[in-house]
């Protein structure tokens, strides 16, 4: 399922985040964070661990409030500085869908059963329409003869690409990944990518938090560093991923490749 059939064209801008600031605390995560995203690109956010991707990535989908700034998604912005209930969050998650880094599954329910969940209950659709949807998207990752199975019967790259597979079923204008593969062991890692880079070539619009250089050269459209709760640098995969201009940024990716 591709979502170019029933959208607008790649120019239009799907995100755009102004002057995002959460603080936990006396922790000042997010620090003023800006950022553009366009129908049918990948943006690839890396960075140190606490340099604030994660809290940019969940405050996309309401799972964080932000003290300040504003995000916009398709036809929703919200306000952080002036609105803060409820119902702006609900809309943010409507138009979102995220896939976790531990999957996230409810372990009492079928995987056909999680995956029904968030169309059926929160958008109310029928449920005949999404089971036929939803065994269309298992059969294209694999997955369609586990339909049945609970989690605890599926591996731990079986159950992110569950997570992923609920993520699509809601529909969304922008598909947020955090850390998708990091909890795998390194022998299932490559699976859940390439159903992830089979979504890039279809056109989803996406923003994934990871710390696989060679996948985001790879997918991305756009790499974005982050450190200590600003956006550093950003620019094209390959050339950011390559040559970047920034000292921070070079001393970062020197000592991650230095650990390969």
């Amino acid at each position: 399922m591709s979502p170019t059939d029933s959208q607008p064209q790649a120019a239009e801008v799907v995100l755009q985040v102004s002057g995002l600031h959460k603080a936990f605390g006396s922790n000042e995560v997010l620090k003023g964070v800006d950022l553009e995203v366009r129908r049918g690109s990948v943006v690839a956010l890396i960075g140190p661990s606490g340099s604030g991707k994660t809290t940019v990535l969940r405050s996309l989908n309401g799972l964080e409030t932000p003290d300040g700034g504003t995000v916009t998604i398709g036809a929703t912005t919200v306000d952080f500085s002036a609105s803060r209930g409820k119902r702006e969050l609900d809309q943010l998650r409507d138009r979102s869908a995220m896939v976790f880094q531990h999957y996230n599954l409810f372990p009492h329910m079928t995987v056909l059963q999680n995956i029904l969940e968030g169309p059926v209950q929160v958008q109310k659709r029928p449920r005949a329409e999404v089971s036929a949807e939803a065994e269309v998207l298992l059969d294209r990752v694999g997955l369609l003869a586990k339909k049945d199975a609970y989690p605890f019967e599926l591996s731990g790259g079986q159950q992110q690409r569950v997570g992923i597979v609920r993520a699509l079923a809601l529909k969304p204008q922008l598909l947020l990944f955090d850390e998708p593969t990091s909890a795998l062991d390194p022998e299932l890692v490559g699976d859940v990518l390439a159903v992830i880079k089979e979504l890039a070539e279809e056109r989803w619009t996406m923003v994934i938090v990871t710390h696989e250089l060679a996948f985001a050269r790879q997918t991305a459209d756009e790499v974005v560093f982050m450190d200590g709760g600003v956006i550093v640098e950003r620019g094209p995969a390959a050339q950011l991923l390559s040559a970047p201009r920034e000292p921070r940024t070079q001393q970062f990716l020197q000592r991650v490749l230095h650990n390969y």
